[in-house]
């Protein structure tokens, strides 16, 4: 069998880590109740996971990945004509395939960032629709955390935007595919980034940074999670063999595993950020706060180092590509594709 070269292409790329793998090995002995019912108890321990990462006064329930998350999440807590704020280039509005407007009809309101993440000042001009009935009504705001350009929310700019939403009687959800990077790069913890910051709905991921599938609904409030169980399983995301699912998130979240995957990919992204800064053909355009290298590289060398190690061309305009690190990524990784590029370069 050929050998699988790695890639920057994304986080989703890389394999199940071996702590992952020992844990659904473990789970797959006997029979348990499905659908994550009461004497599962490989849910029970999952949920209190999170009750001791995020508090106890949560409401936990698992899903199969991150489009059901983050549509489940948000359409739940929403009327038809009610409207979500997101950034032009969030994964809700742009990566989803129009799931959010098809499955909660929904329709989402941009705002075109330089960074991938919105201020607060930026949203007050949808306010203008409140209460107005020929236009839909801004109630929920949805921010990546880590944004799709590579940066992170702080504390306070989270905290910032949670009390403008909730000052006007709006919601902030998080996308959080990438909060452990985000959570990393920070140095602060789960609850600090979202509980403690005001986040009313969080979708919580682990498929970028370790795990084989599943994502998580986590909701701030219970009052705005009451029914979502009949929510999520009219959207055909209550897994059966639910074990399968939680026992993935209640190893992550012990002994640090979610760090410490996560520590290596920010880690390897900052070391790739150094071995390309020497070549002047390069230009790196963002800054590095977590997983993601974005960089303009001449057009005509992409599709030779492509054959190399796999990316994507992030805009075809300005010959800028993403390269993502994992939590597989190596040194050795690193070395060898800055030689690749080094070679392409000189020929």
């Amino acid at each position: 069998m050929e050998k699988q070269r790695k890639s920057f292409a994304s986080d989703n790329w890389s394999g199940v880590c071996p702590e992952i793998m020992v844990a659904l090995q473990q789970a797959n002995s006997g029979h348990v109740e499905a659908y994550g019912e009461e004497n599962d108890f490989f849910t029970r321990k999952a949920v209190e996971k999170f009750r001791l990462h995020f508090g106890e006064d949560i409401s936990v329930f698992f899903v199969y990945n991150g489009t059901a998350a983050n549509v489940l999440g948000t359409s739940h807590v929403l009327r038809s004509y009610q409207a979500i704020v997101s950034a032009k280039s969030a994964h809700m509005n742009e990566d989803e395939c129009g799931a959010p407007e098809k499955f909660g009809s929904t329709k989402i309101l941009e705002i075109e960032t330089a960074d991938g993440k919105i201020k607060p000042e930026q949203v007050v001009p949808f306010l203008h629709s409140i209460g107005f009935q020929h236009h839909v009504q801004p109630r929920l705001i949805s921010i990546s955390e880590v944004s799709e350009k590579g940066t992170v929310y702080t504390r306070e700019e989270i905290k910032a935007l949670a009390d403008f939403a909730h000052r006007h009687n709006m919601l902030l959800h998080m996308d959080g595919a990438r909060i452990s990077n985000a959570a990393v790069s920070l140095g602060v913890s789960f609850r600090e980034l979202t509980t403690d910051t005001g986040v009313d709905i969080l979708s919580f991921g682990g498929t970028k940074n370790g795990l084989m599938f599943g994502e998580t609904v986590v909701f701030f409030d219970k009052n705005l999670a009451k029914d979502f169980e009949f929510s999520r399983k009219q959207g055909m995301q209550l897994h059966s063999k639910m074990r399968f699912i939680s026992v993935q998130f209640d190893r992550y979240l012990t002994d640090g595993l979610w760090k410490k995957n996560a520590e290596t990919a920010n880690r390897m992204a900052k070391l790739l950020e150094k071995s390309l800064m020497p070549f002047s053909q390069l230009h790196i355009t963002r800054s590095v706060d977590a997983n993601g290298v974005f960089v303009i590289i001449p057009p005509e060398i992409i599709p030779q180092l492509q054959q190399h190690y796999f990316f994507h061309i992030w805009d075809d305009t300005t010959s800028e590509v993403r390269l993502m690190c994992s939590w597989d990524t190596t040194e050795e990784d690193i070395e060898s594709f800055t030689r690749v590029l080094k070679d392409v370069l000189t020929h």
